[in-house]
């Protein structure tokens, strides 16, 4: 393709594009308007499925199939991860050497990794009630693990974090999400709907299917940064050519 034919097909792209935004910003509602029918009709939604975060109702039950994409891009991304970052012949494995870390850091580290993974678990829990959820406690609980490379020695990391442990977990929180989607079957509606009691408002127990799908993306965030962060450590701290000689 010459580059005039693809000056061309990106021009006729940008066209169609913004022919596309025109048409959509005109039946926007006015500037400073009280009307957001969106906003609205998910708010009231939310209230009916006994969901206290709006949010978290959008997207686990009034749009749970978009979510479930989401999720599966970071599931895809993951073995994608582990397929380009994987040992190959003409590299072998060498044991870092512990780091010298002050006191201070050292003790820092231990004092915030529990408190950090406290925290990333409580989002996780507590994502059908207030802010958060299983994508942000997720990351939360991944990174605070991480404290003990930053605070300790990447030995100490290791010994926390078995990485064929969170691969299986990575892929048990995709398949939960899968799998729970096909309650909504069994009962006779769509995949994915909310077919589960919706229990008393702003209760842990509330939301029925919401905190539940919440939970296993929770976990499947979770495992699949841990597993991105050790292949990308190890690659850089592990792995060397063989004839490198370090």
């Amino acid at each position: 393709m010459t580059r005039r034919v693809r000056l061309c097909v990106l021009a006729a792209g940008l066209l169609v594009t913004a022919a596309l935004l025109t048409v959509a910003c005109l039946r926007l509602p006015p500037f400073g308007a009280s009307w957001h029918p969106y906003g609205d009709r998910a708010v009231a939604t939310a209230l009916q499925q006994r969901t206290a975060n709006t949010v978290s109702s959008v997207n686990f039950d009034q749009r749970a199939f978009d979510t479930l994409g989401e999720e599966s891009i970071l599931f895809a991304s993951v073995l994608g991860t582990l397929v380009l970052l994987r040992q190959t012949r003409d590299e072998h494995r060498v044991a870092p050497q512990p780091a010298a870390v002050p006191a201070a850091l050292r003790r820092y580290g231990v004092v915030m990794l529990p408190l950090a993974l406290l925290a990333g678990l409580y989002v996780i829990a507590h994502g059908q009630l207030s802010p958060g959820g299983g994508f942000q406690g997720g990351v939360v609980v991944a990174t605070a693990l991480h404290l003990l490379y930053v605070a300790v020695d990447y030995p100490a990391l290791e010994r926390l974090r078995p990485v064929d442990l969170y691969e299986l977990a990575d892929g048990a929180g995709e398949a939960a999400y899968v799998v729970l989607g096909g309650a909504g079957l069994l009962a006779g509606a769509a995949y994915l709907a909310n077919t589960l009691p919706h229990g008393t408002f702003n209760t842990m127990a509330s939301g029925g299917t919401v905190p539940l799908l919440n939970a296993a993306v929770g976990m499947e965030v979770t495992s699949g940064i841990v597993v991105l962060l050790a292949h990308f450590l190890a690659q850089a701290l592990e792995i060397t050519d063989e004839g490198s000689g370090s």
